[in-house]
């Protein structure tokens, strides 16, 4: 089961959010969250809202272990331009437009598969006989 949220029109450039979700990008929620509160970036800010309202949405459906969820996709597209137009002089009378950059955040979270005991790294290494 997967649920998402998506965070519109916010007042930053895509290219300053995007480094910052490649660093939670398919991790557990709760990893991400730490990871992001560590940050002292404005987007990892806006980030931890739209991750938290994804994880709160996946656990509304149905009964969700919390330690399971993780970010299955996260991405950032761009929004509209902030009218009204402002505007910068440049060389021989000339203007060039300011460009306020919005963005459009997207978060898909699932939850994973509970992992067999027996399959993990650690419970293999433990059943090898070691070598006297």
């Amino acid at each position: 089961m997967e649920a998402r949220a998506v965070a519109k029109y916010l007042k930053i450039s895509p290219y300053k959010v995007r480094p910052v979700l490649n660093q939670v990008r398919n991790q557990p929620v709760e990893e991400a969250l730490a990871r992001l509160a560590a940050s002292p970036r404005k987007a990892a800010r806006l980030l931890e809202k739209v991750i938290q309202s994804a994880a709160a949405n996946l656990k509304g459906k149905g009964k969700i272990n919390e330690r399971l969820i993780y970010i299955k996709k996260i991405f950032a597209d761009e929004g509209p331009l902030v009218p009204p137009f402002k505007y910068r002089p440049r060389a021989r009378g000339m203007a060039n437009r300011i460009r306020n950059r919005t963005c459009h955040i997207t978060v898909v979270v699932e939850e994973a598969e509970a992992p067999a005991p027996e399959t993990t790294k650690a419970l293999r290494r433990s059943r090898r006989k070691k070598k006297p």
